[in-house]
């Protein structure tokens, strides 16, 4: 009787040890604000950014986000028809967007925390370094030009053509002389090795190569653009893009539709706080806060050299 008892105590114990590790491992994979794994869809043209946030932001936390580049298009549509999704785009929510999630009953939660610019990139070789806003919205509405052999987007789909298009009041881009790759990283190839073609790509790309690009981005003009009502031209830095002088500069937003406390709220936290907000200052972009800076002031010089 004695060995029964205690061998049902023994198994007793097993079966607590059991559930117990099951809940420890149910509460090391469950995702929170800050742990957890969790896939974010980003639009291609801010691939090199949200690829720094997220690597400080996974050394920080116990948290592991994959990053899913697409095009602007395949990323709206993917809101809409995935659960859970946090998506990084370029632009905020329309109208229309906005009842489709009220229909479903979800109230996305969207933080802004950067801008950014579209930038016309040329061939080296080409010594004009200056292009008129007008000349490329004609060329876009089928009236060539001399001096433009063909633009190159990086996906018929992405942000870029939506927000150029836009521009030019078309709805889709000519067939004959505009020309569309897969990403960013195709087009700067491509116009490094192709004199008289001007590419369309976000500045983000250019102020943070990879290793790989910077051999090619050595071989590319960053235009200075003329807008459409201005009499001088920018180039699209930092200073221009916070002064509002460079006129193709574009609200950069976090869209998190997961519906719980998950890691796309920790995220935009994190990106819109001071760490993620000095990561986008450093990238080149501009970020929706500047950071402060701490001074140390001192009552007397301290010379500690003897």
């Amino acid at each position: 009787m004695c060995k029964i008892n205690k061998f049902i105590v023994f198994i007793f114990i097993g079966l607590l040890f059991v559930m117990c590790n099951q809940k420890d491992k149910k509460d090391v994979n469950k995702e929170s604000i800050l742990n957890g794994s969790a896939t974010f869809l980003v639009d291609e043209t801010l691939t090199p950014i949200i690829e720094d946030q997220v690597a400080v932001f996974e050394s920080n936390y116990d948290a592991k986000i994959k990053l899913d580049s697409k095009s602007e298009s395949e990323i709206v549509n993917s809101l809409f028809n995935e659960k859970s999704v946090v998506a990084i785009l370029t632009r905020n929510l329309t109208n229309d967007e906005n009842k489709i999630f009220e229909q479903k009953k979800i109230t996305p939660k969207i933080t802004k925390f950067a801008t950014d610019a579209i930038s016309f990139i040329s061939n080296k070789r080409n010594n004009d370094t200056l292009i008129e806003l007008k000349t490329i919205v004609e060329f876009m509405q089928g009236k060539p030009n001399s001096k433009i052999k063909g633009l190159v987007f990086d996906n018929p789909n992405s942000s870029t053509v939506r927000y150029m298009n836009e521009l030019a009041g078309i709805s889709k881009i000519p067939e004959k002389g505009v020309y569309s790759f897969k990403t960013n990283e195709e087009v700067i190839k491509f116009v490094s090795q192709n004199d008289g073609m001007i590419g369309i790509v976000g500045v983000n790309w250019l102020m943070q190569p990879k290793p790989s690009m910077n051999e090619f981005v050595d071989k590319i003009n960053i235009l200075s653009v003329k807008g459409l009502t201005s009499n001088d031209y920018f180039a699209p830095t930092q200073n221009n893009i916070a002064e509002s002088k460079y006129p193709l500069a574009r609200d950069l937003y976090i869209i998190d539709a997961q519906g719980y406390s998950g890691l796309g709220m920790g995220f935009a936290s994190f990106v819109a706080g001071d760490i993620g907000q000095r990561i986008v200052l450093k990238s080149g972009l501009l970020p929706v806060r500047i950071p402060g800076r701490r001074m140390n002031i001192r009552k007397e010089i301290i010379n500690d050299k003897k």
